[in-house]
């Protein structure tokens, strides 16, 4: 079985990627859940033990270490197609669109750290906007062009999960109402999901508790 290597839930907005992916399609894991820590040095050196980069995700299988939400995402593929849509140009469009979310959209995530709670909205700079307008635009395009319940299609694929958090930083930062049309149900429908619903209530705990840093 996988084990999947994951920061604090209601920090780590990279960890709830792979996380959502296998758990809405059912691919079956064990978690090992790492609260981050003060100590930067020390957090690293501990997190060194499963995962190379000393970053979270990492995912083991056997005698193997996958690190990198997105290599873990193609990893996955190759065992379980489901992770990228079967019709070759929904697949091809998801996976623009998810490493779109890898590298891009970095105002959105300066002025919006990952959190699960209600959040004082940013300054609606340009280049903020700009970002709004481009996943709205990017999130009505694949709702439009493959007619399904999800960016590529009727199956919830690795791109869904990349853009699960933001979902979440929209929702927290009163950030929603910038979508429009599809861009709009589409968010209230992952919003909904109970596996995302879960990794919140699991979050919110967190917090609650005053477990990590």
């Amino acid at each position: 079985m996988y084990t999947l290597h994951i920061g604090s839930k209601h920090i780590s907005s990279w960890s709830l990627r792979p996380w959502l992916l296998m758990k809405v399609l059912r691919i079956p894991f064990a978690e090992a859940l790492h609260h981050f820590i003060g100590d930067k040095t020390e957090q690293r050196r501990q997190w060194r033990a499963f995962s190379p980069s000393a970053q979270v995700p990492a995912l083991a299988n056997g005698g193997e270490t996958v690190w990198d939400s997105l290599a873990i995402a193609e990893y996955l593929a190759e065992r379980h197609p489901q992770v990228w849509p079967q019709d070759a140009a929904a697949r091809a469009w998801a996976r623009c669109a998810a490493a779109e979310m890898h590298s891009g959209f970095p105002v959105l995530r300066t002025v919006c750290n990952f959190t699960l709670q209600a959040a004082e909205p940013p300054c609606d700079t340009p280049g903020l906007q700009r970002e709004l307008a481009r996943l709205d635009a990017l999130w009505n395009e694949g709702l439009e062009r493959f007619g399904g319940g999800f960016l590529a299609g009727g199956g919830f694929c690795a791109a869904d999960a990349f853009y699960a958090p933001v979902v979440l930083r929209l929702r927290c930062y009163g950030l929603a109402g910038r979508l429009n049309g599809a861009a709009a149900q589409y968010a209230e429908r992952i919003s909904a999901l109970p596996e995302l619903q879960q990794w919140i209530s699991d979050g919110l705990e967190e917090t609650q508790s005053g477990k990590s840093d």
